[in-house]
């Protein structure tokens, strides 16, 4: 019925929408320096394909405008004397917002007699130059249209090469790596995980980012070999950014669809002085899908709030400040009647509320001498509130476990960025990260029959970070080096680590990188505070250092036309320092979802990552794009055992395939519609042999340590959908859309159950299947 009554509004809306005017809007940005982010004055901005040419040339603030450019995608090419000419493609322009777009250029590094320039198309690129390989710009329209994105950064990611994730859960498997390893930055700052329901189902992941499209600019998202810069990370790093708001106009959206409501406001706090605000605010309660939701997610609701101000003043540089956060609710009640009371899950009552917000403030000081000072002070906090009873023999609840976590963030970090000539770039900074908590965690014991604490801890330490990082640049050649120390006070564990990335550019079409990276992480707070119950310490895993990794990525980058790119990176991880349990095969590496740890670990378990990924793209070319990517990989590790086991993660191989057409109807070609569609095909879930015996007698799942991880689900096909229709007037846009988050309805791997029925260990699987029909409007 709901397909029938989309498809219906769909067809009247493409006969009756026609326009005898041509809708247009304003492009308009600054044009600035790559490295000091000085605006260039004169720069010529034109976009292509377009009879006459239209375009115009930057002012002497770097400042440009192009008016009455009809609605439409174009690419922009952009050049300046003495800087390499560079295409932006795929420019979206609406009617109800105007473009506003800041756009960096390199400074050439030799003489313009050296070289026959052509202008780069920069899609892929990172926006840190920093970056040599493994690492992609993240687009915000491409997060709006690619399918299974759903306005996602996270399941956005899971299109790119060596990227994997589930259906029910975002949680980002990296080239094999544990969730929990990946960072998030948000201003440049280390943030909590920003997802909803944070934790619960995969460390690492949630249901959804709290991080809006509506309110982000394009960001990095990079997966080994980091720049010096990055610390507390082993897997990835998602450096977000956050765009400021139109200063001269305001401008309004409102959405409203199956899973919630979504409304964003921008506009100028005061046109004289340039400054905005753009805020964000989502809310929903799944309530209209609760019939396809999982029996334990049924009472399940969110909301976020995020938002930026931007303040430029004519001689202190420019303020900002920016802040997120989410609330979530969810409960789950025991089934009344006793014969669907087959699993534990069954009979429990479980009550979660969590929240997570950041707040920060920025400030960006430019010098005379092709410098700048860049400095953040944020506070950030998350908190998890758990409790889990559980029906015994009389049908009364009884207490199983009980979780009250508060956790809260002072961040100080300050960079200075300087020019010293146009081969050599530097970047050096300090981060002072100090940690407080409040920790208490408590589960049953079978001994007592009652709750036992395992964690019971609040405090205050600090993690400190500093590091030096240049760039040196050729004709043909990019070296980028720099070196990171990291201190944490708890137990004053200690790193120095070098990182060094190499390109060489072939000739026009075709370069070769190599980037290496020594990387390391905090465990999460639990562990260290830990009782331990195998050590002669009480507290024996404070103690634990850094877990560490040993990054090295050989890259191939092929521009086949303007418009079709391939890359492959084949690479190799080493990671050491692991948490192990001694004489076990128990490993942090493959840590999942246990919050209730009271074991010992040591510092002598051993990992390794290898394989090769690959990545063809078509950009938007006549309407259509594609992009194919595939990776095949291995990823190990051993314990003090000297053994070599799979890891959880290790599916073995990823492929993804996208595509997409645009299509431009009704008059003057003013509407258009999308259709978007990707296949996903990976391998299986790992998991270890059944203990069937041990099952039985202590009547729970029961795995087999002593070989671990042998076995693996049936490889999975999901498949997304997208479609898109978007119609103009003078000042508004407004979009229908459907989309389908696993259309072919595939069952996640959720691991296993113990009937207590029938007394057996039970494959469980669920199938979650989002169809979400929304309509927006921007004005």
């Amino acid at each position: 019925m709901k397909k029938r009554t989309f498809l219906t509004i769909l067809l009247f809306l493409l006969h009756s929408v026609s326009y005898s005017q041509v809708i247009t809007q304003t492009i308009k940005g600054k044009i600035i320096d790559e490295a000091t982010l000085q605006p260039l004055s004169f720069a010529t901005i034109v976009i292509l394909e377009t009879v006459p040419n239209i375009g115009t040339t930057s002012d002497t603030n770097g400042n440009f405008i192009i008016k009455n450019v009809p609605v439409g995608r174009y690419d922009l090419k952009i050049s300046f004397i003495g800087y390499e000419s560079i295409i932006k493609p795929e420019i979206v322009v609406t009617s109800s917002k105007e473009v506003v777009l800041n756009i960096k250029l390199t400074e050439n590094s030799y003489s313009l007699d050296e070289i026959v320039i052509k202008p780069k198309t920069i899609k892929e690129k990172p926006i840190n130059r920093m970056a040599t390989v493994s690492a992609r710009m993240l687009s915000i329209e491409e997060a709006n249209r690619y399918a299974g994105g759903f306005d996602d950064p996270a399941r956005l990611s899971s299109s790119f090469a060596g990227v994997a994730s589930s259906v029910g859960n975002n949680a980002i498997i990296i080239r094999g790596n544990a969730p929990r390893f990946l960072q998030w930055k948000i201003e440049g700052v280390e943030i909590p995980n920003p997802n909803h329901f944070a934790d619960l189902g995969v460390f690492g992941g949630g249901g959804l980012t709290a991080l809006s499209s509506n309110l982000l600019a394009n960001s990095d998202f990079l997966t080994g070999a980091f720049p010096a810069e990055y610390n507390n990370a082993l897997s990835g790093v998602f450096d977000i950014k956050m765009r400021n708001g139109n200063n001269e106009e305001f401008e309004h959206s409102f959405e409203a669809g199956i899973i919630g409501i979504d409304f964003a406001s921008e506009g100028p706090l005061s046109k004289k002085k340039g400054s905005s605000y753009l805020v964000n605010y989502r809310y929903s309660t799944l309530g209209l899908i609760s019939s396809l939701l999982p029996e334990d997610a049924k009472g399940t609701n969110y909301q976020d709030l995020s938002f930026k101000l931007n303040f430029p003043t004519q001689k202190t540089g420019t303020f900002s400040i920016w802040g997120i956060g989410l609330i979530d609710q969810s409960e789950s009640i025991p089934k009344t009647e006793i014969k669907e009371q087959k699993y534990y899950q069954d009979i429990e009552k479980q009550k979660v509320n969590q929240f997570m917000g950041a707040l920060g403030i920025n400030h960006k000081y430019w010098f005379k001498n092709a410098a700048y000072l860049n400095s953040t002070l944020a506070i950030s906090t998350n908190g998890l509130s758990l409790k889990t009873d559980r029906l015994n023999d009389f049908s009364n609840l009884e207490p199983e476990n009980k979780i009250e976590n508060t956790k809260y963030n002072v961040t100080l970090k300050t960079f200075l960025n300087k020019k010293f000539s146009k081969k050599h770039i530097n970047r050096s900074g300090i981060t002072i990260r100090a940690l407080g908590y409040n920790l208490t965690l408590d589960e049953k014991t079978n001994e007592t029959n009652t709750l036992k604490n395992l964690v019971l801890e609040n405090g205050f330490n600090t993690l400190i970070s500093a590091y030096t990082s240049s760039s040196f640049s050729s004709k043909n050649w990019r070296f980028n080096m720099g070196i990171n120390s990291q201190l944490f006070t708890l137990n004053n564990s200690f790193s120095l680590e070098p990182r060094m990335g190499i390109n060489y550019q072939l000739n026009n079409t075709n370069a070769l990188s190599l980037g290496y990276g020594l990387h390391s992480r905090i465990e999460p707070l639990n562990i260290y505070f830990a009782n331990t119950i195998n050590s002669n310490s009480l507290q024996a895993n404070k103690e634990l250092g850094f877990s560490k990794a040993h990054h090295f990525v050989l890259a191939y980058d092929w521009n086949i036309s303007e418009k079709l790119h391939l890359k492959i990176e084949p690479y190799y991880q080493y990671l050491f320092n692991i948490p192990v349990i001694k004489d076990s095969t128990t490993s942090l590496l493959n840590l999942q979802n246990n919050w209730f740890i009271n074991d010992a670990y040591v510092n002598s378990g051993k990992g390794q990552n290898y394989g090769i990924d690959l990545t063809l793209e078509q950009y938007i070319n006549s309407g259509f794009y594609f992009l194919f990517s595939g990776s095949i990989f291995n990823s190990k590790y051993k314990t003090n055992t000297n053994v070599w086991y799979n890891t959880r993660f290790n599916k073995n191989f990823l492929f993804n395939a996208l595509a997409g057409k645009e299509f431009r109807i009704g008059k003057n070609n003013s509407n258009l519609i999308s259709v978007n569609v990707r296949f996903s095909y990976q391998g299986g879930d790992r998991f270890s042999a059944i203990d069937e015996t041990r099952s039985i007698i202590e009547k729970d799942v029961v795995y087999n340590e002593m070989n671990p991880f042998t076995e693996q689900t049936n490889s999975g096909f999901i498949s997304y959908f997208t479609i898109n229709y978007e119609w103009y007037k003078k000042k508004n846009t407004q979009k229908l859309s459907l989309k389908i988050l696993n259309a072919t309805n595939h069952k996640d791997f959720q691991g296993h159950r113990y009937n207590i029925k029938t007394n057996n260990v039970e494959e469980y699987r669920e199938a979650l299947m989002i169809p979400n029909i929304s309509y927006k409007i921007s004005f």
